[in-house]
């Protein structure tokens, strides 16, 4: 396991200090998710004895270095935000010690900027029945998607909108990402400059319910890097409740496609849902038979 050695400002700068970039965010808030991972551990549920009274709730630093494997002061840097890079060797060590469940150690991954070596990609939402019904709604595309807009699972038609997701990384299968960066999703939404005004209102809106989770802030971190579109509409503060409406497509190879799409909610406190695409008139019931499509 290896670390690099942060530089000389980042090593007298304070720890406290607010971030002014958005890489000093993403460390920030990884300071943040690693306290609070282990300040919910009890010794004992790590496999540590008791050592009387303890003045801060969880487990202390060199705890979870020593059950990491790594130095008390690496961990500590890590803890405070330094400007370090971490090998996935460390991160993974780090993951175990913590015992963080799949949708952590996925976060874990995603803040310090690098690839999850064994990525989890099981999702507890879609059961094996969701799965089936998914396909047996064939030909009509659907996907199962939650409130932070990762799709979760899809049917072969669905992939007629948005291309072969299995050639994406994890992180990119994402429609608010496909929204707003180079992708078949956008090239083919006729509409997507528009439809982009209502997917950022109604991320926003979710993230009333969930102003603690990082994850969100992760990912609107990595798209105001990524598209000035997106930081211009996020400064908008624009809301909007989740909804049914129409959407247009202009599939190659196939035509346009005129849809309505429905919401099924799935688990509405975790915002999952599963989303059809149903004909709009005759011509397009006839063209889905023909969507081009590629198996999970």
């Amino acid at each position: 396991m290896s670390l690099v050695m942060p530089s000389a400002q980042a090593r007298t700068g304070s720890a406290g200090q607010r971030p002014t970039t958005p890489d000093d965010a993403r460390r920030h808030e990884l300071a943040a998710f690693l306290r609070s991972r282990r300040e919910r551990l009890a010794p004992e549920q790590v496999g540590l004895p008791m050592t009387g009274r303890r003045r801060t709730p969880g487990l202390r630093r060199e705890e979870v270095a020593q059950l990491a494997a790594v130095g008390v002061t690496w961990y500590t840097w890590l803890e405070q935000g330094r400007d370090i890079q971490v090998s996935t060797q460390v991160l993974d060590a780090v993951a175990r010690a913590l015992l963080l469940d799949p949708s952590e150690r996925a976060h874990l991954f995603t803040l310090a900027g690098t690839d999850d070596p064994a990525p989890v990609r099981d999702c507890p939402s879609v059961t094996p029945s969701v799965r089936m019904l998914l396909e047996r709604l064939a030909p009509f595309p659907a996907l199962v998607l939650n409130s932070r807009y990762d799709v979760l699972a899809y049917n072969a038609q669905y992939t007629g909108f948005v291309g072969d997701l299995d050639r994406l990384a994890p992180e990119d299968r994402n429609l608010m990402w496909m929204a707003f960066t180079p992708s078949h999703f956008r090239e083919v939404l006729i509409d997507y400059r528009t439809e982009r005004l209502g997917i950022v209102a109604r991320f926003r809106a979710a993230m009333a319910d969930h102003s603690s989770d990082p994850t969100r802030k992760a990912l609107v971190a990595r798209l105001l890097r990524a598209s000035p579109e997106f930081a211009e509409l996020w400064q908008r503060h624009d809301v909007m409740r989740p909804g049914n409406g129409v959407k247009r497509f202009q599939v190659p190879g196939v035509g346009l496609l005129r849809c309505e799409y429905t919401n099924f909610w799935l688990s509405p406190q975790l915002g999952t849902r599963m989303i059809t695409y149903t004909p709009l008139d005759d011509e397009t019931r006839a063209l889905m038979d023909r969507l081009p499509t590629r198996a999970q």
